[in-house]
C-alpha cells in the first residue's frame, strides 16, 4: 500500500544545533503513528517540517508522492495541522470559525456547509455550533480545533498534543474522535505527553531522543524488544541532594536505567527484586526514606524509560 506520508533522512539544524539527525519515517493510509518523545527531542521541528512550515536542512518530506516544502501549497493542502494552542476566534461561534476555515481551503456553498455538519458531529459539537469559541470549556475549544484541522478531509492529520490542560471527560471524547478518523481512513500523526494516549491510539509509535527516532514499531514489538525487563517506581523522601546522590548510586547498577520524579524514582531493570533490594540499600547509605514501590511488568512507558532515560512527561 502506497504511504501517505514518507519522511526520508530529514535533518534541521539551527546553528550549530542539530534538533533534528536523519529522521525517517512513513504513515500508511488509515494508521495513527504516534510520535513521542521527551522534552526538546525534535518533535516540534519534525512536525514543523512534514506540515511545510520549516525546510529541512536535508531529507524530503512526501504527502501522497508529492514533496513538501514551505512554497509547495497545492502539496500542503493535503494535511491538516491541529496545533497545540487553540487557534480559533473566540469571539465567533465554532460554525463561523469553520465556515471562515473551509472558505480558506477553497470549499463554498452547500458542500461547505455539509462538511461542516460532518465536523461537527465526529467533534460531538453539533448541538453548541452556534455558540461562541469563548464560552466554550477547554475541552470544547480543543474538539473544535480539531474540527477546524480536519474540515478540508485532508489525506494526512497532524496532531499536536490535542488534549493538554483538558478534564477526563473532554479527553475522553477527543480521543474517541480521533480513533474514529483511523478507521475512516485517514492517515494521523499524533504527538502526546500522556503514554496511555499512545497505547489506546496509535498503530506504529516511534520513539524520538536528542533527534534521532531510536525506535520504532507496534507496541507489542517495542514491549518484546525489552526483552523481560520491569519498571520498578520508588518513592523516597531526603534533602534534594542527598536523593540525588541517592539516584546516582542506582544509575551504576548493571542494567538499570534511573529517571528521577517529583516524589523518587522510576527505574527500568532486569531483575526488579535485586533493583527494589539495592535501592532500599542504597537509601539508607544516602540518607533516604524509601515510603513505597511499585512494580509493573514491561510496558511502553518502560520502553521510554530505558531507551531515552527519562519519563514522557519529565519536563
Amino acid at each position: 500500500m502506497t504511504a501517505v506520508l514518507e519522511c526520508a533522512h530529514l535533518v534541521r539544524t539551527f546553528g550549530d544545533l542539530r534538533a533534528v539527525e536523519d529522521v525517517s519515517l512513513t504513515i500508511a493510509p488509515g494508521e495513527t503513528y504516534g510520535l513521542l518523545g521527551p522534552n526538546g527531542a525534535g518533535k516540534t521541528t519534525t512536525i514543523s517540517m512534514i506540515c511545510g512550515l520549516l525546510a529541512p536542512t536535508a531529507g524530503t518530506v512526501r504527502v501522497l508522492g508529492r514533496e513538501i516544502t514551505p512554497a509547495a501549497s497545492d502539496a500542503k493542502a493535503a494535511i491538516g495541522l491541529v496545533p497545540q494552542d487553540i487557534a480559533l476566534y473566540p469571539d465567533l461561534s465554532a460554525r463561523e470559525n469553520l465556515r471562515f476555515f473551509g472558505r480558506l481551503q477553497g470549499l463554498r456553498g452547500a458542500a461547505l456547509e455539509a462538511r461542516i455538519d460532518e465536523t461537527l458531529d465526529v467533534v460531538g459539537l453539533r448541538d453548541r455550533a452556534k455558540d461562541r469559541i469563548d464560552t466554550y470549556s477547554g475541552g470544547m475549544k480543543r474538539r473544535a480545533n480539531i474540527a477546524v484541522g480536519m474540515l478540508h478531509a485532508p489525506t494526512l492529520l497532524v496532531l499536536d498534543e490535542p488534549t493538554v490542560g483538558v478534564d477526563p471527560q473532554s479527553r475522553n471524547s477527543i480521543l474517541e474522535a480521533i480513533a474514529n478518523l483511523g478507521t475512516a481512513g485517514m492517515a494521523v500523526l499524533y504527538t502526546t505527553h500522556y503514554m496511555e494516549e499512545a497505547e489506546r491510539l496509535c498503530d506504529r509509535i516511534g520513539i524520538i531522543d536528542v533527534g534521532r527516532l531510536i525506535a520504532e514499531g507496534t507496541r507489542a514489538e517495542l514491549v518484546a524488544g525489552l526483552g523481560s525487563a520491569s519498571r520498578v517506581t520508588v518513592r523516597a523522601e531526603g534533602t534534594a541532594p542527598a536523593l540525588e546522590a541517592w539516584r546516582a548510586a542506582l544509575a551504576t547498577l548493571p542494567g538499570v536505567t534511573v529517571s528521577a520524579t517529583a516524589t523518587g524514582a522510576d527505574l527500568a531493570c532486569a531483575d526488579s527484586t535485586a533493583t527494589v533490594a539495592a535501592a532500599f540499600q542504597r537509601a539508607g547509605a544516602h540518607g533516604v526514606a524509601i515510603s513505597g514501590v511499585e512494580v509493573a511488568a514491561p510496558d511502553l512507558e518502560s520502553v521510554f524509560l530505558h531507551l531515552t532515560g527519562k519519563g514522557l512527561r519529565d519536563e
